[in-house]
């Protein structure tokens, strides 16, 4: 039987165009990282919809988790070697806690789904409770990993993912404002996307991290680094992640989803869906298990929508064509002020013969999944560590961060069907240019 407390007599590496090496020297790890369920996030992408505007962006969530943990190893080796809890820091690093630290890394985006955010908006469906559920069912092959460790292993594993562990320096390096999940999702996407917004200099950011009584703080030699990853942070968001092709082809996405539950549910179609999308014909009936869920990738997923090309419900058959062969929504910005204006466009665009609820859409980056840096939100804001040891917040130190922080950021997008760019749509071309 294999002794999770022994590690690798030879040390296993993954190479890496992030991070180069990323280093495994514990069976556990590596066990963990052939488990079925980590394997599974080979095949759902890290960016979704994104890869439809920046091509090179078809990198994983596995990708990304071994990067979070290669980030974590390493601020676990800088904490153990220069900040040891001892005499000469009481609030240092207690190396016992490295394991579940690295497990917490790797596992931490374990429950995310096919096409992750846009199939939980439609099913509501959670994948931070799928995370925890994958973790302590003992249906899984992690669980069975962990629990085969130790007992109270999963346990503590799911509690530093929901943050609620009593070692508050080992959830902030798995999720704070600054932690190893940010810094790896920026570098990585920077480098898959061919953009250099969220580079920074992660080299000098994990020389200046220390650990500190209620978690981790920064040194004060380091707090431009630390302004260059929020500003890089927030650079990535505004000009990648808030793209407007992008989220056209999300919108794409969401109503060929609500189509499908619609069909299914009250077109009383449940047989069409049995052949073309087994699998998620009890996400359209609200009947899934932990083991449904599972099955499900975003490979799975188009697969199911390459059938629905040729489904006989038009709307169904369009949106799957216009989403498989990249035929994203048109968009314009308006304001609150445009709101009569948005109201015409969309009867023009039924008059037109597509179905507003379809068709159209209303997209706020303000209502985005991502929250830019308020350190005025509990448990929300970074600490620089001064020179005689007391911690301050970092906008009351940087200007720049200050700024960002103050002011709310983001536009509102009004999106519909590309034909109704044609010289026939007059009165639409007319109110689109007066927003």
């Amino acid at each position: 039987m294999i002794s999770y407390q022994e590690r690798l007599i030879d040390e296993k590496v993954f190479r890496d165009p992030v991070h180069n090496y990323i280093k495994v020297d514990h069976q556990l790890i590596l066990d963990l990282i052939n488990a079925k369920e980590m394997q599974r996030l080979r095949h759902i992408k890290q960016l979704g919809t994104s890869s439809f505007t920046f091509h090179g962006s078809e990198h994983s969530r596995f990708t990304h988790s071994l990067g979070v943990y290669e980030i974590a190893r390493k601020i676990c080796n800088i904490f153990n070697r220069y900040y040891p809890k001892g005499s000469n820091h009481k609030d240092g690093w207690d190396d016992s806690q490295r394991l579940l630290t690295l497990v917490a890394a790797l596992l931490h985006d374990i429950g995310h789904g096919a096409y992750s955010h846009t199939f939980e908006h439609i099913f509501n469906t959670d994948h931070e409770q799928f995370t925890i559920d994958i973790i302590t069912s003992n249906q899984t092959e992690v669980f069975q990993i962990l629990h085969h460790f130790a007992k109270d292993f999963p346990g503590k594993v799911a509690q530093v993912i929901q943050k609620n562990y009593r070692n508050q320096q080992v959830v902030q390096i798995i999720s704070s404002q600054i932690d190893a999940d940010r810094m790896d999702y920026l570098l990585r996407d920077a480098y898959y996307t061919g953009t250099k917004y969220g580079t920074f200099d992660l080299t000098r950011i994990l020389r200046t991290i220390r650990p500190v009584r209620d978690g981790i703080a920064f040194k004060a030699s380091g707090m431009h680094a630390v302004e260059d990853y929020i500003i890089s942070r927030y650079q990535m968001y505004m000009q990648v992640y808030f793209h407007p092709t992008s989220r056209a082809m999300e919108i794409i996405l969401k109503h060929l989803l609500k189509r499908a539950r619609a069909c299914a549910l009250y077109q009383e179609k449940p047989d069409y869906f049995r052949q073309t999308a087994p699998r998620l014909l009890t996400f359209l009936k609200g009947e899934y298990k932990l083991e449904d869920y599972l099955f499900l990738n975003d490979n799975v997923l188009n697969t199911y929508f390459a059938e629905w090309k040729l489904a006989k419900d038009p709307v169904l058959s369009d949106l799957a064509i216009r989403f498989l062969e990249r035929k994203p929504l048109k968009s314009c910005a308006f304001t609150n002020q445009s709101k009569a204006i948005i109201d015409e466009m969309r009867k023009l665009v039924a008059a037109a013969g597509f179905a507003s609820d379809y068709y159209t859409a209303i997209s706020s980056s303000y209502d985005l999944p991502y929250d830019f840096y308020h350190p005025s939100t509990k448990n929300a804001q970074i600490d620089i560590m001064l020179e005689n040891g007391q911690l301050t917040e970092l906008s009351t130190m940087s200007p720049l961060v200050l700024a960002l922080a103050e002011n709310a950021h983001g536009e509102q997008r009004f999106y519909f069907p590309k034909e109704m760019l044609n010289s026939s749509q007059i009165k639409f071309n007319q109110l689109r240019n007066s927003l």
